[in-house]
Formats: C-alpha cells, structure tokens, sequence
C-alpha cells in the first residue's frame, strides 16, 4: 500500500498527511518555505520539485523510511465535515477549475442528467438554488462511498478518516492532527517542533485557496443546506469523523470542534 497522499520536506523537517479541502495548498505551501526561504510560484499541488510526494517514484524510499522509521514529526489536517462537503460542492461541482473546464470533464453533466444539479453558469453569476442543488450532490456523494455507484467516491468528498488511516495502516503514526478552524494554533505548534530551515510567519503569510473565485460564493449559512433527511446522510458517510475529530454531529451552525481530538483513540481506532 505504502503511503499515498503523503507529502515531506525535503530537509525531512516534518511529514503531512494530506487530506482534501482542509488547508493542503497552503500546508504544502508553508512546508516548501519552511525549507525553500520562498513560496512555491503556482499551484503547489503541481510542483514536481522541492517537495517530497508520494505520487512521485524517485519520493517514495526516502518517504517510507522516514515515516516507518518516524525519523520526523508528522501531522495532518481535518475540517468540520458540515464545511468540507459543502466546500467540495462549491468547488467541484459549481466551481470551473484551473484549467478553464469543469471537474473531471464529464461528472458534471452526468449529475444534471441523473440527479437534476444545478451548477449555474459563470456567464449568468451562477445563478441557480444552491440548497435543492446541494442536497442533490450529497445523496450522489452518498451513493458513491456507499454503493460505489455511479462511480467510486471522490478524494475530495470521501471521508477524512479514510485519508488519514493509509499512513497508520503502513506503520506511520501522527504527532499531530490539526484543525483547519484552528489554524494557525494548530500549524503553530507543529512549526515549533520541527528543525525548520527558514522561519514561517503564519500571521503574514496568505492563504493559498486556489478556488477561489471560480466558481458561486455560498449564498447561505451552512447550516441551512442541511435538513433532517441530509443530516442523515453525514451521519450515514461521516460518523466516524465527526466521532473522531471533535465535531459536533447535531449542529450544523457549530464550525469549531467541541473537543481535542484524542490520537491513541485515532490510532486504534484506524490501524485496522
């Protein structure tokens, strides 16, 4: 298996999880500064240099030894589900992404034909409901980490505990799991636990956030995507984040997490 979605500086100063819509482009971003003195010019995602990537062959030894190893702090990242299935909506659905086209060429279209989604048109404002459209998206979501139908689930929309269990099932263990509701805090601490060839200064830096402005501004508080019937499918696809990560299940209006996360419980819980 070994240790997809994993991301190292090159001074092996510190070892990332990444796990989709929660802060990745600007995490890769601190880490490349953290050994480069300078932000990486274009989407980090695409850099083929100056960071170790699992995705990357020649990246994957000095990876796996590290991480097998625990040579260097590792950490990840999670996001209150409510926000993150929303944001994958906005993105990836409604959004036009970096390449001018819509995601995966053609999902979008097979979402309108088969569950009736609105995505709006940039040429119009993405002008359409976004709630009815939104709810569509999550009964499609739910259809594909559930019943693999009409494809398999999404990295962008399948659930957090799945991203961040391949590292522990290959024998990696976190010294970290940071809130993206608590940034700075959270990548902070990790900051300050790591051999950093370059100082990073959270409080300046921008966030890299490279949708937006592609794509529909939520035009509502979450909360009011989220009837009774969607509220069940989160709890249906997402329990165990929300179980796992300190957010709250029953309220859809509460961002922050309720409680620290507990990483023996994490460990445990996905080493199988």
């Amino acid at each position: 298996m070994g240790f997809p979605g994993t991301w190292m500086t090159e001074s092996e100063s510190m070892v990332y999880r990444v796990v989709p819509k929660c802060a990745c482009s600007t995490i890769g971003q601190i880490m490349y500064r953290s050994d480069h003195g300078q932000f990486f010019d274009g989407d980090i995602h695409d850099a083929q240099e100056g960071l170790h990537k699992w995705a990357q062959e020649r990246s994957q030894g000095p990876i796996a030894d590290n991480v097998t190893a625990h040579k260097s702090l590792v950490f990840t990242c999670v996001r209150n589900p409510y926000g993150r299935i929303l944001s994958s909506f906005f993105d990836k659905i409604c959004g036009i992404q970096r390449n001018g086209r819509r995601y995966r060429g053609n999902l979008v279209p097979l979402l309108v034909q088969k569950y009736g989604i609105e995505v709006g048109d940039p040429e119009t404002g993405f002008e359409f409901d976004q709630i009815r459209s939104f709810r569509r998206f999550l009964l499609f979501a739910r259809d594909t980490i559930r019943w693999r139908k009409p494809m398999g689930p999404d990295i962008h929309w399948s659930d957090m505990s799945g991203h961040v269990s391949t590292l522990i099932r290959g024998g990696g263990r976190y010294d970290r799991i940071v809130h993206t509701e608590a940034f700075n805090a959270g990548m902070g601490a990790v900051l300050s636990h790591a051999p950093l060839r370059h100082p990073v200064d959270l409080g300046a830096m921008p966030r890299f956030n490279e949708s937006e402005g592609h794509g529909p501004r939520r035009a509502h508080p979450v909360e009011d995507f989220f009837d009774d019937l969607c509220m069940h499918l989160v709890r249906e696809v997402y329990g165990r984040d929300f179980e796992l990560f300190g957010y709250d299940i029953d309220d859809p209006s509460r961002r922050d997490p309720v409680r620290e996360i507990d990483l023996d419980a994490v460990h445990a819980r996905l080493a199988a």
